[in-house]
Parts: structure tokens; C-alpha cells; sequence
């Protein structure tokens, strides 16, 4: 039914179980317009929101730094403009949530569209700031240099587990979705004694809300100037494949990451993560698979076990170091052309009358970025 997304004898019966257990809120796994969303909360009389309100309370609840804030609002108040806003409160700060589930203020307020089309500007401004911000502080980390590694992975996969073992570190890592908002970089020292800097990034889901996806854009960007990307799974889920699935795609999406056929080149290894929690048989077949492939890592963050293979992994990718190609980029391509002389140390070019022959040398990592780069345009 469009007016309530549920048929009528569905809105009923939940109308009675709902009456009858005097629940006052109401989740509903997916997106409601606003109409669908008053309409179900007069015929249930209570609280409805939708899947994508849910993920913004919990970001509003997780986001500590002032960046991870200005995203968080940035994303609920794209959302909010295209609906009625009826429980806005983000002027009220004493509360972690930006207040689809109520909380002190709440008033029915009615805010001008203007007012928030103005703060969203605003926001974006200021996230510009950010954005130049951080790449300063990769045009510093490039000077020193060192080589960037980032975790991505899905919600609660165990990444920042992990990042605390392999940097001991003490990040928020917990049993909750979307623990870590934030981005996080500490040093990671290699067994070669070679140093990198270990990135953690947001946790990915299925079906991620486009107001996330470009509100949370600058925190991504950390991906895209990785050295090597670990994609950490929780190989004990019984959806772990289609959550490896989920994030690949969402970074597919982003520009931020590879294709499936191209995780070598793009410099992608796969970390199969709480093994500990396997069954014997389970955890040494997944340990034997993980040995038989090179791009794969089966390891467990909190025993530890796996985390020196993960390492000794790494520090054998980032021997490789960069190596000369020959490229053809159009003179047209002016974008290209500057990212092949902000990543690589350019030998020798050649131009005809359409396209800039160079020979470039870029690490395997770069390589397969600029490839995905190309198959963008």
C-alpha cells in the first residue's frame, strides 16, 4: 500500500500487538516517505522510524570527533529536509543522538527549509575545511614518506580490535555496530623495521543510506590514498560472504576500491578474522585455505594468533615498492595527468598531437588505482 507501505490487515494486526505490549517505538527495516511514516504512526499511536533514521541515531550516538559530528548532521539533516520535520532537535546538544528517538526539547518543531538548507551549506563548507586539512597531512605523510595501510570492513567485523593488537593502541573497540565513526591513524611498526601508518575506517553495511555514502565521503578518502587496503571479515558470521560482497560493492561505488577481478592489482588482502571463535575443524580449514592463498590472512585480533603472518604479509607487499610503467593518457585527460605526477615520479614524456606518452614509476598499489581510475571516466 503506498500510503502505508504495509497492507491494511498488516498495519492492523501489528496495530494490535503494539497496542497490546504499549510499545511507543517502531523500527521499520527500510525507507518510509513521509507520508508512509505519519500515517503509520496515527494508526499504531506510536513512533515510527525508518531504517535509515535508526542508522543516523546510532552515527549521532558513536561520533566523538568534531569532524565525525559535522558529518553526522550533515547526513540527518539531508534527511530530514526531504520529509516533514517533526522531531528535529539538533540544537539541543546535551544528547549523543540527533533526535529521531526523542529526548529533551522535543516540541514537534517546525523548522523554516531555508534555515536548514542554509546549515547544510554551511556543514558542507566546513567538511571542505576538513577535507584540505587532511590532505595536508597526507602531502606530510608522502614527504616523510610513509606507506599508508587502511582497514575497511563491515560493521562490527573486529576492525579496531585489530588495530589496537597490531599498534597497541587503545581505540574504542567494542561489540557494537558502528563503534568506530571516526578516523584513526597510529604508527605500525613492521618486523623488517620498516614503519607504516595503519588507518581505521567507519564500518560498512548492506545498502548503505545515500545521505551516508556522501556525508561520510571525507572519511573514506583515507582509502584512497592507501598503500595497501585490509579488508577485515568476520569469518564466524554465517552472512560473512555476502558482507564481503556488501563492502566491495560500497567501495566499487565510492571510487574508493577494487573491483573483485582486481584485488591484487589494487592492493587489497582479505583478513579472515575471529578464527578463535571457529570450531576446530571449521578454523583449520579456513586456516589451510588461507595458507594456500597469498592475498589471504586467517587471524584472530584477540588471541593475537595470525596477527605476525598479517604483518610479515604486509611488510613482503611493501618490499615490492614502485616499479616503471609505460602509459598513454590523452592530453585532454588534464586530471589524470595531475595524478599521475602527484602519485609517481614521472622518467619521461612525449607528447603527439592527442595523447602524453610517459614512462612513470608507481607502486603495484597506485597501479592498480589509476586502473580503476580509468575505468571510471
Amino acid at each position: 500500500m503506498p500510503a502505508t507501505l504495509f497492507g491494511s490487515g498488516n498495519v492492523e494486526t501489528l496495530r494490535a500487538i503494539i497496542a497490546e505490549g504499549a510499545i511507543g517505538l517502531v523500527v521499520v527495516d527500510g525507507a518510509l516517505s513521509p507520508v508512509q511514516q505519519r500515517n503509520l504512526e496515527r494508526r499504531w499511536q506510536a513512533k515510527v522510524i525508518d531504517r535509515t533514521g535508526l542508522i543516523l541515531e546510532i552515527f549521532g550516538a558513536r561520533a566523538r570527533t568534531h569532524e565525525g559530528r559535522l558529518q553526522v548532521e550533515l547526513a540527518a539533516l539531508s534527511y530530514q529536509r526531504s520529509r516533514l520535520v517533526r522531531s528535529w532537535t539538533h540544537l539541543e546538544r546535551q544528547r549523543g543522538g540527533f533526535g529521531f528517538l526523542g529526548g529533551p526539547g522535543e516540541s514537534q518543531l517546525e523548522l523554516d527549509r531555508r534555515l536548514i538548507g542554509e546549515r547544510i551549506a554551511r556543514l558542507r563548507r566546513e567538511l571542505d575545511d576538513v577535507k584540505r586539512t587532511r590532505g595536508l597531512h597526507r602531502e606530510a605523510r608522502r614527504r616523510v614518506p610513509y606507506p599508508v595501510v587502511a582497514l575497511v570492513g563491515y560493521t562490527n567485523a573486529g576492525k579496531s580490535t585489530l588495530f589496537n593488537r597490531l599498534t597497541h593502541a587503545a581505540v574504542g573497540a567494542e561489540d557494537l555496530l558502528f563503534a568506530t565513526l571516526d578516523p584513526t591513524m597510529r604508527r605500525l611498526d613492521l618486523p623488517s623495521g620498516r614503519t607504516a601508518i595503519l588507518s581505521d575506517t567507519v564500518g560498512f553495511i548492506s545498502d548503505l543510506p545515500t545521505h551516508l555514502v556522501a556525508a561520510f565521503r571525507a572519511t573514506l578518502e583515507e582509502v584512497t590514498e592507501a598503500d595497501i587496503v585490509v579488508h577485515v571479515r568476520d569469518a564466524h558470521h554465517p552472512d560473512s560472504a555476502a558482507q564481503r560482497d556488501d563492502v566491495l560493492a560500497v567501495l566499487a561505488d565510492l571510487g574508493l576500491g577494487p573491483e573483485e577481478n582486481d584485488l591484487v592489482e589494487d592492493g587489497l588482502i582479505e583478513v579472515l578474522n575471529k578464527i578463535d571463535l571457529l570450531d576446530e575443524e571449521a578454523r583449520a580449514s579456513l586456516v589451510n585455505q588461507a595458507q594456500r592463498n597469498t592475498e589471504t590472512v586467517a587471524l584472530s585480533a584477540v588471541t593475537g594468533e595470525g596477527c605476525d603472518a598479517l604483518l610479515q604479509r604486509l611488510d613482503r607487499r611493501l618490499e615490492n615498492g614502485a616499479r616503471p610503467v609505460r602509459l598513454d593518457v590523452p592530453l585532454a585527460d588534464g586530471k589524470t595527468l595531475a595524478w599521475i605526477y602527484a602519485h609517481g615520479e614521472v622518467l619521461g614524456r612525449r607528447d603527439d598531437n592527442d595523447l602524453a606518452h610517459l614512462s612513470v614509476r608507481l607502486s603495484d598499489a597506485d597501479i592498480g588505482r589509476l586502473r580503476h581510475r580509468q575505468r571510471l571516466h
